[in-house]
């Protein structure tokens, strides 16, 4: 039986699920207790503050920063380690984006969409039939 494979820790990327920062990435610079932790983003709308756990999720990325690091050696790392990109390359954030794209279609959009899943179901049935 495999054991947790995320673990609270300093440089641990987080992703917010609750709050006005809801959906934003920070990364976990102290550990308070075991109930809040201090994090710090390179957003601009993103202070360091501190947070609750049951607020965040827990992504795979971690980042080597020291205990206490200030925000501009959080930023520094932040761009010398790719993070952004790194986030963006996962399956999770590719999730999150089309979901975000999704949810701003207009009517005529989602009739498209509607209407290529159709065609697309037809040929997969045709390949079945024939196969």
């Amino acid at each position: 039986m495999n054991g947790f494979q995320r673990y609270v820790q300093v440089g641990r990327i987080i992703l917010l699920k609750a709050g006005p920062q809801k959906g934003k990435l920070a990364a976990i610079v102290d550990i308070i207790d075991h109930k809040r932790v201090i994090v710090d983003s390179i957003c601009q709308e993103f202070p360091r503050q501190i947070v609750r756990l049951s607020q965040v999720t827990l992504t795979s990325i971690v980042m080597s920063i020291p205990r206490g690091a200030t925000s501009g050696i959080v930023a520094k790392k932040w761009q010398a380690q790719n993070i952004s990109q790194k986030w963006a390359a996962t399956a999770w954030a590719k999730k999150l984006e089309a979901l975000k794209t999704r949810s701003q279609l207009g009517d005529f959009e989602r009739f498209a969409v509607v209407r290529y899943k159709k065609q697309r179901r037809n040929q997969v049935q045709l390949a079945v039939a024939s196969a």
